[in-house]
């Protein structure tokens, strides 16, 4: 999707969003809802009330740019929490959200074993 590095940490708002936010709406949101800095690189994904829709806010070094994703026929999955303003997913969590996967029904195959 992004090519991301598993550095970019992605802040996901767990309120529903109103979709007619744009660049300044989105930002706003982001340092006075989240307590982030945008300008930090790292995203910002907001969902609509249907959670049909979603938007990525980011900082591409140059300006901010928005990306849009809108499902046709069912709902992304949306990560559950009952705590704070919003989720911190990683990199890859957000990949398999976006493809239409629940990461938190997915299992984890540990790859080492610390001695």
């Amino acid at each position: 999707m992004f090519g991301l590095s598993p550095a970019v940490r992605v802040f996901f708002a767990r309120e529903p969003c109103d979709m007619r936010k744009s660049f300044d709406g989105l930002l706003a949101l982001a340092r006075d809802v989240m307590l982030q800095n945008v300008m930090s690189g790292h995203l910002f994904v907001f969902r609509s009330k249907s959670g049909k829709r979603l938007k990525v806010l980011y900082w591409d070094r140059t300006g901010l740019c928005i990306w849009y994703k809108r499902l046709e026929r069912r709902q992304f999955r949306l990560p559950r929490s009952t705590e704070g303003t919003h989720i911190e997913l990683t990199p890859t969590d957000l990949g398999l959200l976006l493809e239409g996967i629940n990461p938190e029904s997915c299992e984890k195959i540990p790859t080492f074993e610390l001695a």
